[in-house]
């Protein structure tokens, strides 16, 4: 009996027949998986490429979502603020149209008091000249002279106690002198006549200056007569002349009252 023929040598070459095949099946299947394995790695690789891609994705749509919020929270906050400012805004102005308004008022009446003020205006203006005269008084000084005798005084108080309670009056005052002496001289004392005459009437009777007129008109005056004594003793006076205003425009100016005395 030969030794192939045993059947330990049977069994050893049965079982190296099989590690032959077994080695052959591994491989085998090594080279078929493999393509499998490397899709697959390529597939998971992809996958975590994708994911990523979206995690990336989903991070910038948040925040895009967040700022967008934030605009969105802005322009209603800045709406809020313009409505608000809109209503301030339209609050001042019918405020601002009321006050305009009234100013529209206000300055129609201050117009129709304007115009009847100034009617009243015009017309007293009319008449500032309508002076009716109430009195002459003619004061005499002696020759050379500028102080006041008693006698001239006296005349002077019953002359003033005719204003009474009179207004609106004016005291014409006109000094005078005789043709004794230059023209200078004669201008000089005439003048300190009316003084004498204006002082008086000032401190004694409380006579405002406002309503006082002054001239001193010396010697030389129309138709100044100085011919006789007489005539050169009439010339050496003060005329105090009363006039009263008339503002009615009725009032006939004189130019001397009955009685009076006109420089000669």
């Amino acid at each position: 009996m030969s030794l192939r023929n045993t059947p330990a040598f049977v069994g050893a070459l049965t079982i190296l027949s099989l590690a032959s095949v077994g080695c052959a099946t591994k491989k085998h299947v090594r080279e078929a998986i493999a393509p499998v394995q490397n899709q697959a790695n390529q597939t998971q690789a992809q996958v975590g490429s994708l994911q990523k891609q979206t995690d990336e994705n989903k991070k910038q749509t948040d925040q895009a979502i967040g700022d967008l919020d934030r605009q969105v929270a802005t322009a209603d906050e800045k709406a809020t603020d313009a409505g608000k400012k809109a209503a301030e805004a339209a609050a001042a102005a019918a405020q601002a149209n009321s006050a305009a308004a009234a100013a529209a008022q206000q300055a129609q009446a201050a117009n129709t008091l304007a115009q009847q003020t100034g009617t009243k205006l015009d017309t007293t203006i009319q008449n500032l000249d309508n002076y009716k005269l109430i009195s002459t008084a003619p004061i005499y000084f002696k020759f050379g002279k500028s102080v006041l005798s008693k006698d001239e005084e006296a005349k002077l108080d019953d002359a003033i106690q005719k204003l009474g309670s009179m207004k609106g009056y004016v005291v014409e005052i006109e000094g005078f002198a005789d043709r004794t002496g230059n023209v200078a001289y004669n201008r000089d004392l005439s003048r300190k006549r009316a003084d004498a005459v204006v002082h008086y009437l000032a401190v004694e009777h409380n006579v405002p200056l406002r309503s006082i007129r002054e001239l001193g008109v010396g010697s030389d005056f129309p138709d100044a007569n100085n011919k006789t004594r007489d005539d050169r003793k009439e010339n050496r006076r003060v005329d105090v002349k009363i006039y009263m205003l008339d503002v009615t425009g009725q009032a006939q100016a004189s130019n001397a009252a009955p009685g009076s005395t006109s420089a000669q």
